[in-house]
């Protein structure tokens, strides 16, 4: 097919996600290496957001392609009750590079069942039904998880399932109230989500659920001890603190997962993305041992006809072998320095670059009106001009591809990327933040 056929039928017969339909016009993809795209017209794009931050390995990777290749010679399917090989060697796999509190993984399709699963688990665990979350997150489009989700995402869901409750998350940079220092901060919204659990009945709340670090929703990481603060008001009323590392895990923030930075365990970790770099769809929840030991005499109500699919986890193994074997941390760590030089250098020279937050490969660049105000530049829902989708498009037409949220811009290329590349593309970012202050007249 050509370029435009594919194009022409996918617009004809397929509902795209997240997107008005009409006008919608899909760039037609011939191939993928590294991290670059390639158009049937040979055109070259820098995936500069991992596509939905799961690319974590970029494209082509020979370790996965193999491995999924091996594993269907093998056998290509067989359901959860048997025993698969790469099933069995990626759970171990991910176990043995944790504190050994944590004891077992359930393996799901992607991140918003992994999140789907967690809160089943947790309430099965506890006895409770009361499950809690941030209105600034996104934890998926399913009808638990899409509940989970705090901003306007979820509002194809309403009414909302009872139980699901949200509280105010930690965003200093548009915070009105002024704190001395991030742990007056963290103070002031710890207290407050404890009176909100007492005012709930803590003992009927099952679990606090949290993006580690807030990923689409602007890449906001969390102030000095917030997440010590979340694990101690779990530890005092005995509910399950479930951390959602769909897109902060698997190096992305220079550590396997984001919680590592913290100096902070939770119960349950949820990981879908970046596991197997979406070569194949997986996710999954890993349990501490004292939950993983609770099923062995009650009762495991999960089940998903793919959950641990043999080639998605055949993929799963590999991309963990190339992790470790090319230090994926260790690269990360370093290029995510050059990365935060970069972008505090464009807020630096920039006057519509409002914050620049980063960590590892894992940053966003929030935009404004007035850098005292702090006004956004578009708010949600409210964009007349088109102004985000103007720079996407910009973007775009120089090779550089990724989405915007809000006010905000993605960037979070895949892991692989280096320091000459990061530089090439980043040079483009510069360029259009200028056009669009000239645009705007700043």
């Amino acid at each position: 097919m050509t370029g435009k056929e594919i194009s022409e039928m996918q617009t004809k017969y397929v509902l795209q996600s997240w997107s008005k339909q009409r006008g919608l016009n899909p760039t037609p993809v011939a191939r993928c290496e590294g991290i670059y795209i390639y158009d049937t017209d040979g055109k070259r794009y820098a995936d500069m957001s991992s596509e939905q931050v799961n690319m974590n390995a970029g494209y082509a990777n020979k370790e996965m392609t193999e491995a999924i290749k091996a594993q269907l010679d093998s056998y290509a399917y067989i359901q959860g009750s048997f025993g698969s090989e790469p099933r069995a060697k990626l759970a171990k796999s991910i176990v043995d590079r944790l504190p050994d509190c944590f004891g077992k993984v359930f393996f799901t399709n992607g991140g918003a069942d992994a999140n789907e699963n967690a809160i089943k688990i947790a309430r099965m665990y506890t006895g409770r039904f009361k499950v809690m979350s941030r209105y600034r997150s996104y934890h998926g489009s399913t009808f638990g998880a899409g509940n989970l989700t705090g901003e306007p995402r979820h509002f194809a869901l309403e009414p909302a399932i009872p139980g699901f409750i949200h509280f105010f998350d930690p965003y200093l940079y548009q915070e009105k109230l002024k704190f001395a220092s991030e742990e007056e901060a963290t103070q002031y919204y710890i207290r407050q989500l404890r009176d909100q659990v007492i005012y709930e009945g803590a003992d009927r709340v099952a679990a606090i659920v949290c993006e580690t670090i807030t990923g689409s929703n602007g890449v906001i990481i969390p102030p000095k001890g917030y997440l010590k603060g979340v694990r101690a008001v779990c530890d005092e009323f005995g509910i399950m603190m479930i951390c959602d590392e769909v897109m902060a895990g698997w190096y992305r923030t220079g550590k396997m997962f984001a919680f590592m930075n913290f100096d902070v365990v939770p119960d349950i970790i949820t990981f879908a993305k970046g596991v197997n770099s979406g070569y194949i769809p997986l996710g999954g929840c890993i349990v501490k041992n004292e939950i993983a030991a609770f099923f062995d005499d009650n009762y495991l109500s999960c089940g998903l006809t793919y959950s641990g699919h043999p080639l998605a986890c055949a993929a799963g193994v590999a991309c963990q072998e190339f992790y470790l074997k090319n230090d994926i941390e260790g690269h990360v760590q370093k290029v995510g320095k050059h990365l935060g030089e970069i972008l505090e250098g464009l807020k630096a020279k920039h006057p519509s670059v409002g914050d620049v937050r980063y960590i590892g490969l894992f940053s966003a660049v929030e935009l404004v009106k007035d850098k005292a105000s702090r006004e956004p530049l578009v708010p949600w829902g409210r964009d007349p001009e088109n102004l985000m989708g103007f720079v996407t498009k910009e973007l775009k037409a120089r090779g550089f591809v990724t989405y915007t949220h809000e006010n905000c811009i993605m960037v979070a290329p895949p892991l692989i990327i280096t320091e000459a590349q990061l530089d090439e593309e980043m040079a483009k970012l510069d360029e259009v933040l200028s056009l669009l202050e000239a645009k705007l007249g700043f």
